[in-house]
């Protein structure tokens, strides 16, 4: 039978039911979303999807609460929220009308999983605490769609619908601009590959394009090439590689003497014509054309060494 109503809970709302919201609005777009505690709506039936309100979890029935005790577990053992539930039934089928290509769809499923969803997961289950980013966890994608809720004093008798309803496409935008970055990851990796391999054992590897890269280059142990170079627009640009996502740390910086540097200046600080441009903090650089941007990673490897 059609899905022709999804239905969670009413009144304040959180990350878990806003995020399971835009993976099942995408896929039953004909289909009315509700936000009730109603006990008839809430009744199981075939054209139903009932998340994060019912008191159950049943797949067959197709209830996704995880409220109730016991709630549903991973297979680690770390708990589900609405969220988490609604992705591990439905989230394949929402790659698959992203466009994600069939044979990267279990590859992204799991890496969208593990770091997207299951903080969602922990942190709506105060199965982490928010205090883990520090004085950034103001930040945290469940804090911002939260403060998307209405203020105490909003005495509207439709003001958490209202805001519900706003919130759910930046929610949207924020959930398929993952899934297109890890679609894009993965189109990349022959890319790189192929510019390592090209690159031999020079500390310089030239890419086509700006693109995602370092993953791969852990991957194949490529630990000597320090620097990276591609187009950008009419320019090319050097990049130095940071030790991990974690860190401004690199591999190898830019030279000191061209610090905050452009045009002139920078031309005569590092002797190559057509130089234009070096970040304050060393990790970039830009020039006009690939033989002054080839010459500046060159100068960059020999005084790093």
């Amino acid at each position: 039978m059609t899905i022709t109503h999804l239905i969670t809970h009413s009144g304040g709302f959180h990350a878990d039911e806003l995020l399971s919201s835009v993976v099942l609005t995408r896929l039953f777009p004909q289909a009315d979303l509700l936000r009730s505690r109603d006990r008839q709506l809430l009744t199981p039936g075939a054209d139903k999807i009932i998340y994060d309100v019912g008191g159950a979890y049943d797949l067959a029935a197709q209830i996704f609460d995880h409220h109730q005790r016991p709630g549903p577990l991973r297979e680690d053992e770390q708990p589900f929220s609405s969220f988490g539930l609604i992705w591990a039934h439905y989230g394949r089928d929402y790659l698959t009308a992203m466009e994600v290509p069939a044979d990267q769809i279990a590859a992204i499923h799991h890496k969208f999983d593990k770091n997207f969803v299951l903080p969602i997961d922990l942190l709506d289950n105060g199965a982490m605490e928010p205090s883990v980013a520090g004085p950034l966890s103001i930040l945290t994608l469940p804090t911002l769609l939260g403060s998307l809720k209405p203020v105490f004093d909003d005495t509207s008798p439709t003001a958490n619908d209202d805001a519900f309803f706003k919130a759910l496409p930046i929610a949207r935008h924020f959930v398929e601009a993952q899934i297109r970055n890890l679609a894009a990851k993965a189109r990349a990796v022959g890319i790189v590959e192929a510019a390592i391999a090209k690159a031999g054992t020079s500390p310089i590897l030239e890419l086509p394009m700006g693109m995602p890269y370092r993953s791969v280059l852990d991957q194949a142990e490529a630990d000597h090439i320090l620097f990276v170079v591609h187009p950008r627009g009419d320019d090319w640009t050097l990049g130095g590689i940071k030790l991990s996502g974690d860190t401004f740390d690199q591999r190898a910086d830019l030279p000191a003497a061209w610090a905050g540097l452009t045009d002139a200046e920078l031309e005569e600080a590092s002797g190559v014509q057509g130089a234009k441009f070096c970040h304050n903090a060393r990790f970039i650089a830009v020039a006009t054309t690939r033989e002054a941007i080839l010459k500046m990673a060159e100068i960059a490897v020999r005084e790093c060494q």
